[in-house]
Parts: structure tokens; C-alpha cells; sequence
């Protein structure tokens, strides 16, 4: 549902082969039918670029931005610095620290410049667009219902699967 039609979340990432490791963004977000657009744009080879989006993106109507990078992570903060809108820095898994050094590059933010971090890899995509859909329920009482009905059916899962472990022990 990458929709350019009045996109409330932005997504950017440092590099293109960055979407496989974080596209569970984009499934949870579609999930809520929340409009979101996809752009590549690096804090150290396109700075201008970073600074440009993140400085328009509440004038476009974005209202949440996500910035997933690897490595050395600056994209989230970077964002940050040239916006008011919330930031949710996803790090990227890399293949020589698994992820450590992207964690540390977004977590260590200086102060007055805030970025919400989530987690590397497995949930880290999907708590992302989770986060950004509670960020936006908080003014969309339509997403709220959406976001309530979603936990009820979380808790279900749980009871369920807790009754069918405990009738598997009986056995």
C-alpha cells in the first residue's frame, strides 16, 4: 500500500538493501491502512537530501517519520535535527556486529534531540510501524478502535496457545 497520496509516515533508509531486513514496517503499517511512502537517503552521503526531507515532511503532511540504517546510524538523528516530528530509529542487523553498532549509532542520541529506538531485527521492523500507528491513534479515534481490537486479539492468541500447551501436558 505504498501510497503517495497523503502519506502519514515516512520511511527512509540508508540503502536500498536495507527493505528485506525492515519491510515488516510496511506490513504492520498496511495492516492499519496507514498511507506511508519509502525513500532511500543516506545522513552521510546525502545529507542535504536527509535535511530536505525531514525539514518539509510536516508540510507534506507527514506526521511520523521512521529512519532505518546500519552500522553507523546517524540517519534517525540527522532527521531529528531538522524536524519536529516524532523520530523512530530502527537499526539495521549489519554482518560484523549483528546489529550492535546500528543499536548503539541510534540509541546514543545527545540530549534535546530525541529518537525512539526499537529493537534490532526480528520484532524491531513491525514494532516500528506499531509505534508510529499508536503515535497516530493518538489524534484518529478511528485507529484507537483499531489499535483496541488488536490487543483484545493479542490476548486471545496467549490464552489459547497457553489452554493448548496445558492440555498437551495433560496428555
Amino acid at each position: 500500500m505504498t501510497s503517495t497520496e497523503n502519506p502519514q509516515v515516512g520511511i527512509i533508509m540508508g540503502s536500498d538493501s536495507d527493505w528485506p531486513k525492515i519491510k515488516g514496517v510496511a506490513a504492520a503499517l498496511e495492516e492499519f491502512n496507514v498511507a506511508f511512502e519509502v525513500n532511500v537517503m543516506s545522513a552521510h552521503r546525502t545529507p542535504e537530501v536527509v535535511s530536505e526531507y525531514a525539514s518539509g515532511a510536516l508540510g507534506r503532511g507527514l506526521k511520523v517519520i521512521i529512519a532505518a540504517a546500519g552500522g553507523a546510524a546517524h540517519l534517525a538523528g540527522v532527521a531529528a535535527a531538522h524536524t519536529t516530528l516524532p523520530i523512530i530509529g530502527l537499526p539495521v542487523p549489519t554482518p560484523d556486529l549483528g546489529g550492535l553498532d546500528s543499536l548503539l549509532s541510534t540509541v546514543q542520541m545527545p540530549g534535546d534531540v530525541p529518537v525512539a529506538t526499537v529493537a534490532v531485527g526480528m520484532g524491531g521492523p513491525r514494532n516500528a510501524g506499531l509505534l508510529a500507528v499508536q503515535i497516530l491513534a493518538l489524534a484518529d479515534d478511528g485507529l484507537q478502535e483499531k489499535l483496541q481490537q488488536f490487543k483484545q486479539m493479542l490476548t486471545k492468541k496467549i490464552v489459547t496457545k497457553n489452554e493448548k500447551l496445558k492440555e498437551s501436558l495433560k496428555t
